[in-house]
């Protein structure tokens, strides 16, 4: 059988110390898959180390954040008719090693769309400060009561899907501190969402733009976009009638 065509999305702001290393896992470790990095306004080399590593490269003109540079990722997937994609951060966070464990649900024909979760196990090491601490478990408890669904790491970009998701996401994607929202426009769009325990890494380079203050604006601003969100109807995704 044909092997499925497999993209990788990495979005990144001003990572070019940690983007080549990003490349370089994923092409040493999938060969197979095509990587493209979406530079999201970057005023460092982000976008030449990335080229020079054999990345494609889409550069924005100015930074639209990490919801916008998502969704040009997923929608160069789709334009570029990937069957299957998955998503890894820019700062190498992600371990490409782990991704035949994200899309092995997708291959058996079990999930559209795949998050890899720090704390689907229940033993991890994985020990965020405090204030993000509450705000992952606030918005897991959420997201779980309103979708009538088990989840436990709503805030994780780590994911692998198939093509239903990447039309999705291409479609529709939250802007501003996205995952949480995403996850509840999975549900409400019918797709098949599962978790499977993950292991992450420590932040090599740079600094992570969380604060306590983000964190309190962020669990008021998601919370209140959940609420509307779930008030909104949806249809499910039209990418079969498409093909």
């Amino acid at each position: 059988m044909r092997a499925a065509r497999v993209i990788a999305v990495v979005p990144a702001h001003n990572e070019a110390g940690a983007i080549g290393g990003v490349v370089d896992g994923i092409r040493s470790l999938h060969p197979h898959f095509d990587v493209v990095v979406i530079d999201d306004g970057s005023t460092d080399d982000t976008a030449a180390v990335a080229a020079a590593r054999g990345a494609a490269v889409v550069s924005l003109p100015f930074n639209l954040g990490i919801g916008g540079a998502v969704q040009t990722g997923f929608k160069y997937a789709l334009e570029q008719d990937y069957e299957l994609a998955v998503r890894l951060d820019g700062d190498g966070q992600h371990d490409p090693a782990e991704l035949p464990r994200l899309l092995a649900p997708i291959e058996r024909g079990e999930a559209d769309i795949v998050t890899g979760s720090r704390f689907a196990s229940g033993d991890g090491d994985y020990r965020p400060p405090l204030a993000r601490r509450i705000g992952i478990s606030w918005f897991a408890g959420l997201v779980s009561l309103l979708t009538r669904r088990r989840v436990t790491d709503t805030t994780s970009g780590f994911q692998a899907m198939n093509r239903k998701g990447i039309a999705l996401f291409a479609d529709d994607y939250p802007n501003d501190y996205p995952e949480v929202e995403a996850t509840v426009l999975v549900f409400k769009h019918r797709l098949r969402l599962t978790e499977v325990p993950v292991q992450m890494r420590e932040r090599e380079h740079g600094q992570s733009s969380i604060t306590v203050v983000r964190s309190i604006y962020y669990m008021v601003k998601v919370t209140l976009a959940l609420l509307m969100a779930m008030m909104r109807k949806v249809a499910a995704p039209a990418e079969e009638s498409r093909r």
